[in-house]
């Protein structure tokens, strides 16, 4: 028996530079490298998250750094913007916070009744920061204070080809709708996590993904035989459906809505924090059981990536 969502489980994107892109979501942001891995479809190519302390679902921030990547090209169909919660009291400090480090920030708005800060990262990822209540585990260690840290993913944006086609998947997987504010309509996770989507309905030209781009979002589901049951269900829909992967910190599916966004449905268990000893998550690269045998040549092509902090 399929049931709701819980919410977002994690986003990914693409990007250029992973010595770059540490030091702005550990080092800017705050927030904790948990792990460092490769893309087990591409095994010399890095795989770097983000979020809480432990990574827990609902805060994780995932990406691939290419570095001979060419930029975005902004357009649909596109996961626009990624929108990280803050402390609704905490505005200032990180108005403040970006301007002592000389990143732009662009606000703070109004929107639904919540303050937006928007930004973006060394390789033009568009994040936005708003106001709201979270229920991540911010990260001790951070130099950002726990009482302004960033709780987890408030939502994300998408820019589809065919709305219409895409509220219906949302509709399918259990998100409600919400509120519409102009061309901005928004759908919220019916689960205890309650991450919301937002669908812009707007007439832009086709895109092309690369460097900045986000990959695709990913969504809760409770186990490895509701995956299958979704696999069932999405296939009967003529959908584009992976088969269900290993991803080994959880199980997973991939599907493309025909508006054309790729949704991904991932188990919550084992988790991130379920390899290796807590308070080293991030020191050394984590490799899957069927890839540490190639340990030595998997080290020796990736690029180097120092994981020792900043001055901030």
């Amino acid at each position: 028996m399929l049931t709701d969502t819980p919410g977002i489980h994690h986003v990914t994107g693409i990007v250029r530079d992973a010595q770059e892109n540490v030091r702005f979501y550990r080092d800017v942001l705050g927030l904790r490298l948990v792990k460092q891995t490769v893309n087990f479809n591409e095994k010399f190519t890095r795989h770097l998250f983000y979020g809480d302390t432990t990574g827990a679902p609902g805060t994780a921030l995932t990406f691939f750094p290419y570095p001979a990547e060419d930029d975005k090209r902004t357009g649909k169909p596109e996961i626009s913007t990624v929108s990280l919660t803050i402390p609704p009291d905490s505005v200032s400090y990180w108005l403040d916070r970006f301007e002592a480090l000389d990143i732009s920030v662009a606000g703070p708005s109004e929107r639904f009744d919540e303050e937006v800060l928007q930004v973006t990262d060394p390789d033009g990822t568009e994040l936005e920061l708003v106001t709201g209540d979270g229920q991540g585990n911010p990260w001790t260690d951070s130099q950002v204070p726990v009482a302004n840290a960033i709780r987890g993913i408030h939502g994300v944006t998408v820019v589809p080809t065919n709305p219409y086609a895409t509220a219906s998947m949302l509709e399918t997987l259990g998100f409600e709708l919400e509120n519409q504010e102009n061309e901005r309509v928004r759908y919220r996770a019916s689960g205890d996590r309650a991450s919301g989507i937002d669908i812009l309905d707007r007439e832009v030209p086709f895109g092309r993904e690369g460097a900045g781009s986000i990959h695709h979002v990913a969504v809760s589901v409770a186990d490895e035989t509701q995956l299958y049951e979704w696999h069932d269900l999405f296939r009967s829909r003529e959908y584009d459906v992976s088969r269900v992967k290993d991803r080994h910190f959880f199980h997973s599916l991939y599907v493309r809505d025909p508006g054309g966004i790729l949704f991904e449905l991932a188990t919550e268990k084992p988790g991130l924090a379920g390899a290796g000893k807590r308070e080293l998550l991030d020191e050394s690269l984590f490799l899957p059981p069927w890839l540490e045998e190639d340990r030595e040549m998997i080290e020796s092509q990736l690029p180097p990536l120092d994981v020792a902090e900043y001055d901030r």
